[in-house]
């Protein structure tokens, strides 16, 4: 949802406050990290801090919910307004098959983004994000991103290690990162599996492909009513603060609202950022 609304976001500012102005790199789009090669090429390093947002604290990991597994073959279909622009992209997120990765059980987690028209006439999006996240706590054993915007196609595909011990394959670049670090798939997983009853607060790392963040997602109302295409429902109203280098981000506001039925279901994420403001509603679930 996150990488949806960046995208979108930054489309529809590129559209109504630079159009015709100097090109522009895309608005939204991650710098990916060098491909890593077999020449043995040092990789890239993902540095957190050590403030006391990083380190583990008695908020950090939720109790256990073994009673809420992920379910293969679900697919949850979104739809992204974005400041007075309705539809202007389409998310698809959709949870795989529980496999064995690298000797360790992991889901594989899907999100696909496209723009709509007539936001699509100006600003093509046709992303695809892959992660492979370790079934038990859904940390990042693999970050894929596949973006094709505007015509400028980019592809990484990261190894995360928090050791530096694990090399990539010659196709992947290895990527250091925190230990509990998520990617942006599996901290929305993530979240649905936090049982809000008993915590009120987690924290921790974030990678979404090119930088580490800290992120705090706090509970501030149990009973919120939402309304969506999807349908209306009680949710769990969830407020993320984002930490860079240890300050928190003032420009970026997120809520996701999470249905408090037997799945948990997201059904919409709001967003106020610097240029415009989001808001990614569910429209289907099956």
């Amino acid at each position: 949802m996150l990488a949806v609304l960046g995208s979108a976001a930054g489309g529809y500012y590129w559209v109504t406050e630079r159009r015709g102005g100097p090109e522009r790199a895309t608005a939204g789009m991650p710098e990916a990290p060098p491909m890593a090669g077999p020449s043995g090429e040092a990789s890239p390093v993902v540095r957190g801090n050590s403030t006391p947002s990083a380190a583990p604290g008695k908020h950090s990991e939720p109790a256990a919910d073994p009673g809420l597994p992920l379910r293969g073959g679900e697919v949850l279909e979104y739809s992204a307004n974005v400041a007075n622009l309705s539809n202007v992209a389409n998310l698809k997120v959709q949870v795989g098959e529980r496999k064995d990765f690298l000797g360790t059980s992991a889901w594989h987690l899907q999100a696909f983004a496209h723009t709509e028209n007539p936001l699509r006439m100006v600003f093509t999006l046709d992303d695809q994000f892959d992660s492979y996240s370790d079934a038990v706590n859904m940390t990042s054993l693999q970050y894929e991103m596949r973006l094709d915007e505007r015509g400028q196609k980019v592809m990484s595909i990261q190894r995360m290690t928090t050791t530096g011990n694990e090399p990539a394959p010659p196709n992947a670049t290895e990527t250091r990162v925190l230990p509990g670090t998520r990617d942006p798939l599996g901290m929305l997983q993530f979240l649905r599996n936090v049982d809000w009853s008993r915590t009120t607060e987690v924290k921790c790392p974030v990678y979404d492909g090119h930088k580490l963040y800290e992120v705090t997602a706090r509970l501030t109302s149990a009973a919120e009513a939402v309304s969506v295409p999807a349908g209306s429902y009680k949710t769990s109203k969830i407020e993320m603060h984002v930490f860079e280098n240890g300050q928190e981000m003032k420009d970026a506001q997120l809520t996701m609202f999470i249905a408090n039925n037997v799945a948990r279901t997201p059904v919409l994420l709001e967003a106020v950022l610097p240029f415009a403001t989001a808001r990614v509603e569910l429209t289907k679930a099956r």
